[in-house]
C-alpha cells in the first residue's frame, strides 16, 4: 500500500466517522478492489479499523469520528509507522504525508512513530550487484492507471523490435526491483516491462477494465505462465545432501529433493534449455551427478571438453 494513500485514508475515516470500499475508491480515483485491499491492509496492520456488514454498514475506526490520531495506542501507532515508513522513501509526497500524520498524534506517541518510521529500511540491491533506481517512468503510469487513461506506448521486445500500441493501464508491478505494467490490448491482456518502453504517453482517451480485475490474480496468472516457461527441461541428479540449499539458491522453486540416502540427494531441477541446465551445473564438477535426460549430459561433457581444451597444460 503506498505510503500517501494510508494516510488519505485514515485521515478520510476520521472525517467521515464510517466509509464504504465503493466512497474510498471514489475518493481515491482507485478500484473498489484496491480500496478493499487497503483497508484490509490497514487492520491487518493492527490499525482499529474495522467493517460493519449489512444496511448502513462500511469501515470505521473504532470509537467512530475524530480529528485527530489520539484514538491511537501507543503500539497501534507504531504498527502503522513501520508499515508506513520504508514506503515514504519513494517520493518527497510521501514524506510530507508522513510528517503530517506524525505531527496529527498525540504529543506522548510523537517519538516513538518517528523513531518507528526509520526503524526499516528496504535494499532491495542483491550483494556485489550495481545499485538500481526506480524507473521514472512509473510516476506517469500510475498517474494513468488511477485517471484511468489510455496510454500510447512504443516498445521494444526481447529481441529490441520495435512496435507502437494503445493500451488501457490496469496495474503495475514491482518484481524484484523489475517494474511490469499489467495492461488491455486488442488482443487481451498483456504484460510489458517498463524498462524496455521507450515511450510512454498518457492520452485523453478513457481507459477501461473488466469489472472482475484484480491486480494480484492478474499477476499471479503471470508469474505462473512464466515459472512454466522456465522449467521445461528437468533434470535428475544425485549431490552431497549438504549443497542442497545452495543447489535450491540456483535453481529455487525449480529444484525439488525426491530423496536422501547415506549423505546423497536425489534431486530434480528444471530450466528453460538443456543448455541452461548445463551451464548452471558445470561449475559443481563431479560433485553433482547428472543422471537424465541425455541432452543435459550431453552438453555438461561438450562444456567439460571445451573447458579443458582451453585450459589443457601446454
Amino acid at each position: 500500500m503506498r505510503a500517501d494513500r494510508l494516510v488519505a485514508t485514515l485521515l478520510l475515516l476520521q472525517a467521515r466517522g464510517r466509509v464504504t470500499a465503493a466512497d474510498l475508491a471514489d475518493e481515491l480515483e482507485v478500484s473498489i478492489a484496491t480500496a478493499r485491499r487497503d483497508l484490509e491492509a490497514l487492520s491487518a496492520a493492527g490499525i482499529p479499523v474495522y467493517p460493519q456488514p449489512g444496511r448502513g454498514g462500511g469501515w470505521s475506526l473504532v470509537g467512530g469520528a475524530r480529528t485527530d490520531l489520539s484514538g491511537l495506542s501507543a503500539p497501534e501507532a507504531q504498527a502503522l509507522f513501520l508499515l508506513v515508513g520504508p514506503a515514504a522513501a519513494v517520493s518527497d509526497e510521501a514524506k510530507t504525508a508522513l510528517r503530517k500524520l506524525v505531527q496529527a498524534l498525540p504529543k506522548t506517541f510523537r517519538a516513538d512513530a518517528e523513531t518507528a518510521a526509520s526503524a526499516t529500511m528496504i535494499d532491495s540491491t542483491r550483494w556485489g550487484e550495481r545499485e538500481r533506481h526506480r524507473p521514472a517512468r512509473i510516476d506517469e503510469l500510475q498517474t494513468a492507471i488511477v485517471r484511468q487513461r489510455k496510454v500510447r506506448l512504443v516498445y521494444a521486445n526481447s529481441k529490441s523490435q520495435r512496435s507502437e500500441r494503445l493500451v488501457d493501464p490496469w496495474g503495475l508491478v514491482d518484481k524484484d526491483e523489475v517494474w511490469y505494467l499489467v495492461a488491455g490490448t486488442a488482443n487481451g491482456q498483456r504484460t510489458f516491462r517498463v524498462d524496455r518502453m521507450l515511450e510512454a504517453e498518457q492520452t485523453d482517451e478513457p481507459s477501461t477494465r473488466p469489472d472482475d480485475f484484480t491486480l494480484a490474480e492478474a499477476w499471479k496468472q503471470v508469474v505462473g505462465e512464466v515459472e512454466e516457461r522456465r522449467s521445461r527441461t528437468w533434470a535428475t541428479l544425485t549431490i552431497e545432501t549438504r549443497f542442497v540449499p545452495i543447489l535450491r539458491n540456483h535453481f529455487g522453486r525449480h529444484c525439488h529433493v525426491e530423496h536422501d540416502e547415506n549423505g546423497r540427494s536425489r534431486v530434480r531441477v528444471g530450466a528453460p534449455t538443456p543448455l541452461d541446465i548445463a551451464r548452471n551445473l558445470a561449475g559443481w564438477g563431479s560433485q553433482v551427478e547428472v543422471l537424465d535426460p541425455e541432452p543435459v549430459r550431453t552438453r555438461l561433457a561438450r562444456i567439460g571438453s571445451e573447458l579443458a581444451t582451453v585450459y589443457r597444460e601446454r
